[in-house]
Order: C-alpha cells, then structure tokens, then sequence
C-alpha cells in the first residue's frame, strides 16, 4: 500500500481510513507492507511500516501538517519557510514526483500480489511501483478534486492526477455509489471498472469514548440544547451553510448552542460569519480537536449535523452514533447510503435544515430513536467487511491468494 497520512499524525479522514483497512486485513492475515513518503510516528496495526525517506524524520507536529492529505501548494510553500530543516522540496507536486522516484527501489524490494495506492498524493509512486514490477495495481479513491472544489474550479494538475492513476489501475475503489458516479462522468472511467467498498468504523477506534466535556453538560443542564459540526473548515464540508441554518434555528429556539470543532483555510471566514449574522455569542468554535476530546462534544450533543457540498463517504456520522448522538447528513454524501436511519437534507435547502435540526431538538423520541437504529447501523459497518470486499478485488486481479 501507498499512502500519504496516517495517525497519529493524520488531519482528516483520509488517515482514519487507511488505519482502518490496514489493521482489518491484517487482522484477517495478510500480509500488509505499508509505504509512506517520509518517516514519522505511526500507529501500530501489525503492518510493515516502510518510509520511503528516513532522513529528516518529523514529529508528530510536523508529520500532521506537512504529511496532510489536504495540504495545498500556498501550505506548503509556507511550511517549507517555517520548517528550511526539513529539506522539503519547492512545490508539494515536487513531493509527490519525489515519492514517486523512489517508489521503485521500495517495490522491487518486495514480491508483492497486489500495489494499492491511496488518493491522488500517492497515485504517482503507485503507478512507478507497478510499473517497475508488473505487478496488479488498485487505485483508491477516497476523494476527487471536485469534491474538494465542491465542484468549483478544480485544480487541473491535480485533476489530470487523479485521471492518470485511476486509467493506470487495473482497478479502482470507490468508497460509495456517489463517488463511482464522480469517477464515471467526470473522469471518462468505465463503470465495469469502479467497484464500491464503502468504508467502516470499529466500536474500539481510538476516537470512540463516552465521558461529556464538563462545561458543555453545565450548558446542557442550564437548559440548552447542543447542536455539533464536525470536519475541516472548507468549502466542501459546507460550514456555511451551518451556519445559516443556525440563524434560523436560534431565531424559533434561542437555547441551542451550535459547536464547531475543525480546521481549514475558511476559518477565519466562518468566524467572522457567525459575527455577521448576529450569533457569535451562540456558536462555539473548539479548533482542531482529536480522539477523546472529540468524543466527548459527540456524546455531549443532541445531534450533529454533516452538510457536505459533495462528500465521497463521511466517517463522521458513523462516529457520532457510535457516541449514541444521532445524525442530520447531506444528501450529497456517500455515508447516506449505509446510515437509513438518520435524517437527510441537501446542503444548500438551509430551510429544511432547520426544520429537521428543530424536529429533533423539540422531539424526544425521535431523537432517541434516530439514535438506536441509527447506532445499530453504524456498528454494522465495520472495518473487517471493508477489508473482505477489498480481498474480493485483491484475489480477482493475483489469482487466489493460497497463503491468506
């Protein structure tokens, strides 16, 4: 496997996926060689860990910021001023291409039966890696450009990428129904080609927890209500569109608090929003939060509401239930296709939004009960399914794997 991010030091889904499936196929047994680009702290999942670089290790510091799947040229280009030690090259596509030059001395290393590269960063050290050793190659496509944009104006080396690595594959993931439509329409894939293995969650992954943030059950035992957005502060995670339905609701139940717990390059905007508004002194703004900490604001909320622009699957829900909060997702994601019990809106219909958001809050047992079956979906869709899926794609392109 190729892949750019992985926890600890991961800063957003990307990273928890790959944890994910790692950790589920070894567990199944077999044999995972794990390749990322530089050397930093990594979590354990009985993988072979493989750096394709060890000089300049970084710290888990600066393996989030610099090995971030999310990470732009303008955020390179400023880390590289702030960290001249690390000896980064002059664009994050100069990384990429770097990567991919020493994939092949990695690959011949190893007799491997399948090459799975993980999202466009690492599509190019897949396709070297396959092309030195001849051996089957899966691309996974966990987001596309236009996901990012929110179908904006994509980056056109990004996106030419993305095309190159998925006509590369002799086979490509998708991580939903949604994105294989992406694939198919935009990129000029065949459909015969893509195959869907939606991704999971573990009722043991490190995020999961059930202790409550003391100050906001303080809040919740004065009388508010908690309403909690989680994901980084982009375009396409739709904050702001959070945030009109929060004026809404304040306006009929101004006893709702509203949590934004992220980061990301419309920060300052989303703030400056909320000021705009009128409701600064009714949203609440935690930053970057991981693991426990995060856990805490889901078990402390009523619900938690996802309003992706365009979201290829969206781990969030499926933590947030796990947490026993219940979930309002965008009908523009893929987890609305495994998650039933959940309600759903489209992110732009802010009116509807609302409506949904008020449901739950003024309705006891709709909340309890979106909670439940929600929940007991959630604990079905788990890493070890996704892991079999993946072997199904895996044995089909190296014969049958006698070994596993």
């Amino acid at each position: 496997m190729y892949g750019w991010e992985f926890p600890p030091s991961n800063s957003g889904g990307l990273g928890v996926a790959c944890y994910g499936l790692t950790r589920a196929l070894v567990d199944s047994g077999t044999e995972v060689r794990f390749v990322l680009p530089r050397k930093f702290p990594v979590a354990q999942t009985g993988a072979t860990m493989v750096f394709a670089d060890e000089s300049s290790p970084l710290d888990r510091e600066q393996a989030r910021k610099f090995s971030s799947g999310y990470l732009s040229e303008e955020q390179h280009a400023f880390l590289r001023g702030k960290y001249p030690e690390l000896q980064y090259g002059p664009s994050l596509f100069d990384e990429v291409l770097r990567y991919a030059a020493l994939s092949p001395l990695i690959a011949l290393q190893y007799d491997a039966d399948v090459i799975h590269m993980h999202d466009w960063l690492s599509y190019p050290a897949g396709m070297a890696a396959k092309e030195a050793t001849g051996t089957p190659l899966v691309a996974h496509v966990h987001a596309t450009e236009f996901d990012r944009t929110g179908f904006g104006s994509v980056n056109q080396a990004v996106y030419d990428v993305e095309r190159r690595g998925m006509y590369a594959a002799d086979k490509v993931l998708a991580v939903s129904e949604y994105t294989k439509r992406v694939i198919v329409e935009q990129y000029g894939i065949s459909p015969d080609k893509v195959v869907v293995v939606h991704n999971g969650i573990d009722a043991d992954d490190a995020v999961v927890g059930t202790a409550a943030e003391a100050e906001l059950r303080r809040l919740k035992e004065a009388g508010l209500s908690i309403v909690l957005f989680v994901g980084r502060l982009t375009l396409q995670k739709g904050p702001d569109y959070f945030l009109d339905a929060a004026r809404k609701v304040i306006q009929h139940r101004p006893d709702t608090l509203f949590v934004v717990s992220g980061s990301g390059d419309m920060a300052k905007d989303i703030i400056d929003r909320a000021a705009e508004l009128g409701i600064g002194d009714k949203v609440l703004f935690t930053g970057f939060l991981r693991e426990k900490d995060l856990a805490r604001l889901y078990s402390v909320s009523d619900l938690v509401v996802m309003p992706s622009v365009s979201e290829p699957f969206g781990i969030v829900p499926l933590e947030s239930l796990l947490n026993g909060t219940p979930v309002l997702i965008s009908k523009q994601s893929g987890v609305a296709e495994v998650i039933r019990n959940s309600l759903k809106t489209d992110f732009w219909d802010t009116d509807d939004m609302t409506n949904k958001i008020i449901s739950v809050l003024d309705n006891p047992a709709l909340k309890q009960t979106l909670a439940e079956e929600g929940t007991r979906e959630a604990r079905t869709q788990v890493w070890k399914k996704v892991a079999r899926r993946c072997m199904m794609v895996y044995e089909k392109l190296a014969g049958s794997l006698s070994r596993v």
